[in-house]
């Protein structure tokens, strides 16, 4: 017998899907008009303008927050082209948890200021390019930044040629509005995260197939084409695999000085090795536990010295006790920069990670001549050739190169591999990547059913009982008057509604700033 529950549930659901077939039609009037897609549609040559957009800013030291900066800072350095960085904006208490207490803006202008000065450092160069931004909001169930109303608005349309989204999938998961590939001329989406893992690690293998159609139909409708960063991420539509990441010239600075050094005699490496990144699970550590606890065991002794590890998250207490437990001689130091002075000593990089779909800090050790131990896996098949790149297939393999690297200094970059690893040379991979010959525009066939699609999930989103039960949160369908509109956590309370209340934030418009030498433009 079904219980009234369920009955429940299952009228409130009927109502819904009821209530999204009825406002299909409306959404499409809604819809801007679609552009004309077709012919070669090249980033090679001529300026254009280029928005990227991703689900992360600095200084929250995330893939989706660096390597999009730089990708900003070198496109418009390398090339002729207008860009845009939009970026999320979140009130102080989403700041404090996503930034660690360790940094807080008031205004956007304070943000600009500290992104362009973490820029300098990197590349060297004052960086050229605009910065925008959108509101967003920290989810502390789903621990990521998602974006409130329509993100497209925060685009101009006479600037609305060229769009870069970084995790497309994740900017339009909740995304009710204007469809990106109707705004746009070009849009190209880079996939940074690996669904399969992440979806069997915290959801069950059960639910990786509905993640994979979700991606894959959001990508469809969003994009007119999908760049993979790696082979661990799934099959998508219009597809390419290729790395577009690189790394910032500081870290190449210090791999010349360290071969310089050594070049004359010196020891560069007066340290052992080390591990940084997220301490959450699912990100290599529970990996790391076992390959150290092995490795303990084959040699009936723990490491010479002990390994030193970076970083801060929500599973650092469980993973730091559990180390304590069996003995293996970490020591946690808490968060650092990997380009800190402190790291360039370090002659080996262990990264056990198989969850990431390229790892930046990876590239990043073997910029500054270290040895980098990690896994045989596709999310390594770019540094694989390096080398300097230590591939293990098994725990024996990782024992024997700990101990190799350990004992045995690194070789200097050759220039090919310098110049593999520079964002000079990320950049035109993605020019190359993001390329449109006249066969790669989406199909009748295919646009009649990806607009269909939109249409359909755009009218669901727009429903507020859906969206407060799928995590969008309450209140987020409609952009946000003013910056200064910004909502505070309140103390949690017993009842869920308004605990899912109190999860929203950043209500918040879009403000632009241009970065141009050491000041500051509204505009």
């Amino acid at each position: 017998m079904v219980s009234e529950s369920n009955k429940t549930f299952a009228l409130a659901a009927a109502a819904i899907l009821t209530l999204a077939v009825k406002r299909v039609g409306k959404s499409r009037k809604e819809v801007i008009p679609p552009r004309l897609h077709k012919g070669l549609s090249s980033l090679h040559g001529d300026s254009r303008q280029v928005a990227i957009v991703t689900t992360a800013a600095i200084p929250w030291m995330t893939g989706t927050a660096v390597n999009p900066c730089l990708r900003a800072a070198y496109m418009a350095h390398c090339t002729r082209h207008q860009v845009t960085l939009l970026i999320p904006w979140l009130n102080q208490d989403d700041q404090a948890l996503v930034f660690h207490g360790k940094h807080s803006f008031e205004q956007p202008e304070q943000q600009t200021e500290c992104i362009k000065e973490w820029l300098r450092k990197r590349t060297g160069f004052e960086a050229q390019f605009k910065i925008r931004y959108y509101p967003g909001r920290y989810d502390t169930r789903l621990l990521g930044i998602f974006p409130v109303g329509d993100l497209t608005v925060y685009i101009p349309a006479e600037e609305a040629d060229v769009a870069i989204l970084d995790e497309p999938e994740h900017l339009t998961w909740f995304h009710h509005g204007t469809r990106w590939t109707d705004k746009f001329n070009h849009v190209v989406g880079v996939m940074h995260t690996n669904y399969r893992e992440l979806g069997r690690r915290i959801a069950g293998p059960l639910v990786v197939p509905f993640l994979h159609a979700m991606v894959a139909t959001l990508c469809a409708i969003h994009c007119h084409k999908v760049v993979k960063l790696s082979n661990t991420v799934q099959t998508l539509p219009r597809q390419v695999t290729c790395n577009v990441h690189g790394v910032a010239q500081g870290f190449l600075d210090v791999g010349r000085a360290c071969a310089a050094t050594a070049a004359e005699g010196g020891n560069p490496f007066s340290r052992g090795a080390y591990c940084l990144g997220k301490i959450v699970w699912g990100k290599g550590w529970e990996e790391l536990i076992a390959l150290l606890s092995q490795h303990t065991e084959a040699r009936c002794q723990v490491l010479s010295e002990p390994l030193d590890i970076y970083g801060t998250g929500e599973a650092a207490s469980e993973i730091q006790s559990q180390a304590g437990r069996l003995g293996l001689g970490l020591n946690f130091l808490g968060p650092k920069d990997h380009i800190d002075p402190d790291m360039h000593a370090y002659q080996v990089f262990i990264n056990p990670s198989t969850s990431d779909v390229v790892a930046t800090t990876s590239m990043e050790a073997l910029a500054m001549g270290k040895w980098v131990i990690c896994a045989h896996h596709p999310c390594n098949e770019f540094i694989s050739a390096f080398g300097n790149c230590l591939i293990y297939h098994n725990p024996q393999h990782f024992s024997e190169h700990l101990q190799y690297a350990l004992l045995h200094k690194p070789a200097p970059l050759t220039q090919h591999e310098t110049r593999e690893l520079s964002w000079e040379a990320a950049t035109e991979r993605m020019l190359d990547a993001a390329e449109l010959q006249a066969g790669d525009w989406p199909k009748a066939a295919s646009k009649v059913a990806e607009a269909t699609l939109f249409s359909a999930y755009n009218a669901a989103l727009g429903l507020e009982p859906l969206r407060v039960v799928s995590c969008a949160g309450a209140n987020t369908v409609r952009n946000p008057q003013r910056v200064t509109d910004v909502s505070l956590r309140q103390p949690r309370r017993k009842c869920r509604e308004a605990a899912d209340t109190a999860r929203q934030a950043a209500l918040c418009t879009a403000l632009s700033f241009t970065v141009s030498g050491s000041t500051w433009q509204l505009s």
